[in-house]
């Protein structure tokens, strides 16, 4: 193990500990981790404070070509058990094997150092902490994070177990007798916490190696503290609980906070594709967010970074249970229940003591079971393992009161002498003993109403197939073929992955009592192959495969870290970071006004719909402020100034109509006007539209059928926009209507595209891009040639704009090589150089351009809207 010195030497926090440590020796005053750096080229808008990764001295990053970077674990507790002696007061800790993040490190090689960051199940006392600490890093690779007690008993007890934990399994609290109401308090602890475990993390991370996993609902604000301090660290989100639906999620007040804590992540983890669709549908609903699939790789792109989602359920520790297996007291156990319930058919269930699990509905079917068949009086038996609950509360208590209640009246109304057809234990049980019970039971029954994984099936089947001593105390021959059954409920996380188990749901109870009792009737056969089945799964996908997989994916997501240049922007836990490619620039004002001055022929292009006009807004008409800056423009003679658009050339004339000198092409280029004093030029494009009375019906059709959704007929297109009908059905809508129209439309001279919210039939050969080069070529062609070229919007359409001016520009027929600013409105992958935030950018852009034609005197730069208070 490396020295405290050596670990310090790569961390910067572990520095000021030393420094701590030292007596007050090197009393160093906490300095930002680096400068904030000005503008060096011109028109480049430079990275802000970078995180120290970027900055690091050059011994650390000589040395940083020969490390290995770490593996960081952070999970609410640490996989370790403590205990106090009560005579001497010193603290001893070992290892928990239980404990699914200690087992992590198998999916790692050998050579991985793997840390873990986390609290431990028991108070220390303050004195104490430092030792206790330094004992752990050093024995355990361990870094403990100690929560006052009170602060403990909020963020823990208060709002992730009284809150949280039932919202995400889809129990809202109606009343106060139905889970507890939103505490601002309790959010408070909450972010509290997750701030003092995002300080242990940095105290050990080395930014530019590490790799940081973080796991479940107790830590999900994390990721965003942890990417405030380091914009490129590799940081990974599993979240072991269910991710409960859009109309769940969204009663959460500080729903927005959360997700985007999610989006701080490179990578976010789901047990099943339920969960992670319930997680994307909440990115799309209430931030906007679309995803796709790349690849094979679902991900969400968010301010130009790919946050990528991960499907895998976790599996079990092979070596814990085979170690468990083989223990010597196993052996013992399995004939000790072997001889208790002799001729018994044993069917067994493992949970918690939870709400959640629906121990009282398994009951109930066993009750069913044994009415509806008196012949298994006497030998069905239930044996009813019940670990103790994680959590004190109201719900806890009424469960348990529930479970004995069902469980004496079975009992009493079906028991028999030395019989009972229901054993409930409820204690902590060593894996040994439950190992045994494992292997004798003929069928294994999990019921919960909701759960996140659940890991009792996989232990279920690999204890079901045994090891040499097991199956030597039990009576087993060598080399028979082994079986199991599994009846699980359909709301489970392992469900997905048994094929061969029967899945009920357990609200209904009959039809958990047929399932049961199918389980136990069913041939040897049978049940030989749907175990054979499982096995397979459950043993090649255990937890080192579960973890090999995740940091695999985690390390290809975060492969374009330092090949992007990266902002910080946002306050508070609405932090994120933008990650733009080096050659995709934000436009300054400055910068842009400087090449005007200088030229002599100006184009300028301008798309209307959300980039002169916001998206957002229902009046669709321009501004008076817009009018203004569009005449001044128009009125210098050095600029021929268009509105690019897919809109009619009524409506755009219309509103327009104040810019005499304005230039107009509406739907797409179909209609042109280069003044309002000229008539309106039609493509040349011979069009026929017939086709137009087989597009309609079918948009119709998908009118009635789509809430929201309407039919927009131009004089030469046709739209359909769904932009306020549900962004998940109307979405898939589109995507239908795309394929249904490409169909049959597929002989007809038209192209059917899909744009922001709209799908689009229109003739073939008109694009906004044919108007660019159709008025560069009119301005060549009157000894006008220009040397200045604009192109400013935000649609897929736009595209072709910025295409046409970068490829017109370059013909060599042209005198010179223009000055060309291609620029898209908002951060988003384009063929455009530069990007503006908005359109308040676009208009900040335009009266700049505006104040220059007509010879007023540039804004003070102090007085510009910076990057960061905009985005």
């Amino acid at each position: 193990m490396r020295s405290n010195l050596d670990m310090a030497s790569r961390s910067y926090a572990n520095f000021l500990d030393l420094a701590a440590s030292a007596g007050g020796l090197l009393d160093l005053p906490q300095t930002p981790r680096s400068l904030p750096r000005v503008m060096t080229v011109p028109g480049v808008i430079p990275d802000g404070d970078l995180d120290d990764s970027t900055n690091t001295s050059s011994d650390a990053s000589s040395s940083s070509s020969s490390y290995q970077g770490r593996k960081i674990i952070v999970a609410n507790f640490l996989p370790l058990n403590a205990q106090k002696d009560t005579n001497t007061g010193q603290w001893s800790f070992s290892v928990d094997e239980n404990s699914l993040y200690f087992h992590v490190k198998d999916g790692f090689s050998p050579e991985t150092e793997v840390f873990h960051v986390g609290s431990l199940k028991v108070d220390v006392d303050v004195s104490e902490q430092d030792e206790v600490a330094q004992m752990l890093l050093e024995e355990f690779h361990c870094v403990p994070t100690f929560l006052p007690p009170d602060l403990q008993k909020k963020f823990y007890h208060g709002f992730c177990k009284q809150y949280l934990w039932p919202l995400f399994h889809y129990m809202l609290p109606l009343s106060s007798d139905h889970g507890s109401r939103f505490d601002r308090g309790l959010w408070q602890a909450y972010v509290s916490a997750n701030k003092k475990f995002a300080d242990k993390v940095v105290e050990v991370l080395n930014p530019e190696d590490d790799l940081v996993w973080v796991h479940d609902y107790h830590l999900m604000l994390l990721p965003t503290f942890l990417r405030r301090r380091f914009y490129r660290v590799k940081l990974g989100f599993f979240l072991h609980s269910p991710f409960p639906s859009s109309e769940i999620y969204r009663t959460l007040p500080v729903r927005d906070e959360i997700l985007k804590a999610f989006l701080n992540s490179d990578l976010v983890g789901f047990h099943t594709f339920d969960y992670a669709r319930h997680f994307l549908s909440c990115c799309s609903r209430l931030l906007g967010l679309d995803y796709e699939s790349k690849r094979g790789y679902l991900g969400i792109e968010y301010f130009g970074r790919t946050v990528y989602v991960k499907i895998l359920p976790a599996g079990v520790q092979l070596r814990c249970l085979e170690a468990a297996m083989n223990h010597p007291s196993a052996s013992i156990k399995v004939k000790e229940i072997q001889k208790q319930f002799e001729g018994k058919k044993l069917i067994l269930g493992v949970d918690d003591m939870d709400i959640f699990k629906g121990i009282s509905l398994k009951l109930l079917a066993l009750e069913q079971i044994l009415q509806q068949h008196p012949a298994l009086h006497g030998k069905l038996v239930l044996v009813q393992i019940v670990n103790p609950a994680r959590s004190t509360g109201k719900d806890v208590q009424e469960a348990k009161s529930e479970t004995y209640e069902a469980t004496n009246r079975i009992n009493a109304k079906y028991g028999l002498p030395g019989y009972q057809p229901v054993v409930l234990i409820e204690r902590s049980m060593p894996l040994f003993e439950k190992t045994a019970y494992y292997a004798l039971a003929e069928c294994c029954i999990v019921n919960a109403v909701r759960d996140g994984m659940n890991l009792i099936p996989y232990e279920y089947i690999i204890c079901r197939q045994g090891c040499p001593k097991l199956d030597e105390a039990i009576g087993v021959t060598p080399g028979k073929p082994r079986c199991s059954m599994l009846v699980v409920s359909e709301f489970i996380g392992c469900s997905p992955s048994l094929s061969g188990a029967i899945r009920v749901n357990p609200w209904n109870i009959e039809a958990v009592s047929d399932a049961v009792n199918t389980a136990i009737r069913m041939p040897e056969l049978e049940k030989q192959l749907r175990h054979e089945k499982h096995y397979r799964y459950v043993s090649s996908h255990d937890v080192a495969y579960w973890a090999r997989s995740f940091v695999q994916d985690l390390e290809r997501a975060c492969k374009d870290h330092y090949s992007k240049r990266c902002w910080g922007i946002g306050f508070g836990l609405s932090f994120r970071v933008v990650a733009l490619s080096p050659s995709f620039r934000k436009l300054s004002v400055e910068y842009i006004v400087s090449d005007y001055m200088k030229t002599k022929s100006r184009a300028i292009f301008l798309d209307y719909d959300g980039t002169v006009v916001p998206d957002i807004s229902i009046v669709k008409t321009p501004s008076p402020e817009l009018i203004s800056i569009l005449n001044t423009l128009c009125n210098d003679p050095k600029n021929t100034v268009f509105i690019v658009s897919g809109r009619g050339r009524h409506s755009l004339g219309e509103w327009l109509s104040p810019c005499e000198k304005l230039g107009i092409a509406a739907e797409h280029g179909y209609f042109l006007r280069w003044n309002k004093n000229l008539d309106w030029e039609i493509s040349s494009i011979n069009i026929d539209n017939d086709w137009k009375k087989i597009a309609e019906p079918v948009m119709q059709l998908y009118t009635e059928t789509t809430d929201g959704s309407y039919i927009e007929n131009k004089e030469s297109a046709i739209v359909w926009h769904h932009q306020d009908a549900d962004p998940d059905f109307g979405s898939c809508q589109a995507k239908e209507l795309l394929d249904h129209l490409e169909n049959v439309l597929a002989n007809e001279p038209v192209v059917v595209s899909r744009g922001h919210n709209i799908v689009e039939v229109k003739p073939q050969g008109v694009s906004k891009g044919l108007v660019a080069e159709k008025v560069l070529s009119e301005l060549t062609s009157k000894g006008k040639p220009p040397d200045f070229i604009l192109c400013v919007g935000d649609d897929r359409s736009d595209e072709d704009m910025f295409e046409s001016i970068s490829s017109k520009a370059s013909c060599p027929s042209l005198p010179l090589t223009p000055e060309i600013f291609a620029c898209t409105v908002g951060q988003k992958p384009s063929k455009a150089k530069y990007y503006l935030n908005d359109t308040r950018h676009v208009m900040r852009l335009l009266q700049g351009l505006a104040n220059a034609s007509s010879g007023k005197p540039e804004p003070n730069p102090q007085t510009q809207v910076s990057f960061e208070s905009c985005a």
